[in-house]
């Protein structure tokens, strides 16, 4: 009777359960610290540098690739090629300033303002100028035309470099780079839009902004709620692969509004309407919209997404010419992923893939406070990740239970 009553159980959870979800094919696994996932150009000419803007991606190629984190650019926030000084930071680099390093930072600063204020001064009211003034005006001159020189140490600006920062990126991203690949590629879109995180988050799942952006893709709760799952028990903006689906349907829209792969990934940092309306100032002339476009919001950041975005795109393309040191890539993802066919508790699907509820908390970082505490059920399209091996082995558990299934079941007509 105890075996009978075993079989009829299992007869009735086990189809109801594995109901709730549908296998996804994931990456197959991988050896740590493989080769580059790609190296090659995408040589469509989808996303080329505006004529006038080489300097823009000159600098932020240094930025990324020369520039560590013990070196700031005391730098023109308008002509980029304008770098008047790269400073070495005292004491060790982190990625936040240490003791004394912002001081000393702030220090080169006013040291440059007072000398970029006194060479206005001295144009303004015709005065001679001694040799060091004669050279720094002949490097603004050559850079940006001799108008320059008056507002320079207003536009004087600081950048640290990123090249530490944007390694431990490209060594990330070998965890994502063919599945966002094949996520663009699959929404009709280039592929090298994988590349965006590096400008984004530098790969990093929790990065946040002051502006409230989270995630490896960077969107904004308002972005969010059109372009990922809206529900309560989940914000898929720490899902590095849901929010890479919900990019490429940002991206897709705003190439479709825009028709201009410049203004349509310069949106993704001003928005499609900010872009929309700089069209109508300059059409499609991104140099000029670079260089004249006027509004609170269009400041430093969006007028360099695009060019930051394409010095990325050529180091990650081809890292061993920015890193010959090596780049040891983490293994491309390879853990079990399911979607759910309806919604289910959180508790549940631990306890159906055997899995340790914490341990499946720790994969899904998507999972918000009321699905952990089974206060809201995982919604039906939620994809949840799964420790590898887990579908193959919840199968042979399947199998099994079948079988003790139609001992039982023999065993009651043999009675």
């Amino acid at each position: 009777m105890k075996n009978i009553s075993t079989g009829l159980a299992v007869a009735f959870v086990i189809p109801l359960l594995a109901a709730c979800a549908s296998r996804q094919e994931v990456p197959h696994p991988a050896t740590a610290f493989t080769p580059p996932p790609s190296t090659s150009i995408d040589n469509s000419n989808t996303f080329q540098v505006p004529l006038g803007l080489e300097p823009q991606v000159a600098f932020w190629r240094n930025v990324y690739s020369v520039w560590g984190l013990d070196q700031v650019a005391l730098h023109d926030d308008r002509y980029l090629d304008l770098v008047y000084e790269v400073i070495n930071l005292p004491g060790s680099a982190s990625d936040g300033y240490g003791d004394g390093q912002r001081d000393y930072t702030r220090e080169r600063q006013e040291i440059w303002k007072a000398q970029l204020r006194e060479l206005e001064r001295k144009i303004l009211n015709g005065e001679a100028l001694n040799p060091p003034e004669q050279a720094l005006a002949a490097r603004i001159t050559v850079s940006a035309g001799p108008q320059a020189v008056f507002g320079a140490a207003e536009r004087l600006r600081s950048q640290r470099g990123l090249r530490e920062r944007f390694k431990r990126g490209l060594e990330i991203s070998g965890r994502y780079d063919k599945i966002f690949k094949d996520i663009f590629r699959q929404a009709g879109l280039p592929e090298d839009f994988a590349y965006l995180p590096h400008v984004e988050s530098s790969f990093q799942v929790n990065a946040r902004s002051s502006a409230g952006a989270a995630g490896i893709w960077q969107f904004t709760k308002p972005a969010a709620r059109i372009y990922l799952n809206n529900h309560p028990a989940l914000d898929e903006r720490l899902d590095p692969v849901a929010s890479a689906r919900g990019a490429a349907r940002y991206l897709r829209d705003a190439h479709e509004t825009l028709d201009n792969w410049p203004l349509a990934v310069t949106s993704y940092n001003h928005g499609i309407g900010g872009m929309t309306r700089a069209k109508q100032y300059f059409g499609t002339d991104f140099t000029q919209i670079v260089r004249h476009y006027e509004h609170p919001y269009f400041g430093f950041a969006s007028r360099n997404f695009y060019a930051e975005f394409l010095a990325a795109r050529e180091i990650a393309s081809q890292p061993t010419r920015f890193f010959p040191e090596g780049i040891r890539y983490e293994a491309p993802l390879n853990w079990d992923r399911v979607t759910l066919e309806r919604p289910v508790p959180a508790s549940t699907l631990a306890s159906y893939y055997r899995v340790d509820k914490q341990q499946l908390v720790a994969m899904n970082a998507a999972w918000t406070q009321e699905a952990i505490f089974d206060r809201v059920a995982l919604p039906e399209g939620t994809e949840v990740w799964l420790p590898p091996g887990t579908l193959n082995r919840t199968t042979q558990l399947n199998q099994i239970s079948d079988s003790a299934l139609a001992q039982a079941d023999k065993a009651i007509k043999s009675q």
